[in-house]
């Protein structure tokens, strides 16, 4: 199989640099970018084999760039390169387009096997993360049949329902922020997000909403 043409789309330098160091004379790197709409506007011009996508970003993140780009770029694979492993996120990416998912953690080899194999047409995901999605489209489909599924849920982003869930087992917003790796003030904003979606008026009352839906 020739190379396959990556784009990394990743807005931390230092990522960028381990990974791009990885993969040299592996792949035929054709580009990178470190913010949404950069590459968004780079991967519709260069169209890679493979997008290598951050899923935490600023201005939406891997959901953002999978939206934009979704139908426009049919050649395109999108192989999900995350810090988290939380099965809201794996979910919320699979079901926006991606083809993979793997964390950052994961070894040089086997990235590189990773990313040839989606270029190749396969779906990739550690054998947790599958169990995730096995699991949720399993849950899903006997929601469905049930008639048992929570329109509520659908208005939340993945992140969001990610905090809420941490809200949920009593967590703090500095415990949330410290485990997401993220600002209590982006902790905060999101909370505020799903508390205006969800037509609740404080912490107290989405703790509540959470627990009885079981999210903790």
């Amino acid at each position: 199989m020739a190379q396959p043409r990556v784009f990394l789309v990743d807005d931390h330098e230092l990522i960028r640099s381990g990974i791009r160091s990885e993969l040299a004379g592996s792949v035929d790197l054709v580009g990178e970018a470190d913010e949404v709409e950069a590459a968004i506007e780079m991967i519709r011009e260069r169209l890679p084999d493979v997008v290598l996508l951050d899923v935490h970003m600023p201005h939406g993140g891997g959901l953002a760039v999978l939206r934009a780009l979704n139908g426009t770029c049919p050649s395109v694979r999108f192989l999900a390169l995350s810090v988290s492993d939380a099965s809201e996120d794996v979910i919320g990416i699979i079901r926006a387009g991606a083809r993979g998912y793997v964390t950052k953690n994961i070894s040089g080899p086997d990235l590189l096997d990773s990313i040839y194999r989606v270029a190749a047409g396969d779906a990739v995901f550690s054998p947790r993360l599958a169990g995730f999605v096995l699991d949720a489209f399993s849950l899903e489909g006997k929601n469905l049949q049930a008639g048992d599924v929570d329109p509520d849920l659908d208005l939340l982003t993945p992140r969001e329902r990610q905090v809420l869930r941490l809200i949920a087992r009593g967590y703090s917003y500095r415990d949330i922020a410290t485990e997401l790796e993220i600002s209590t003030k982006t902790v905060e904003s999101h909370v505020s997000s799903v508390l205006r979606k969800l037509q609740l008026s404080n912490r107290h009352q989405l703790t509540h909403w959470a627990s009885e839906r079981h999210l903790n």
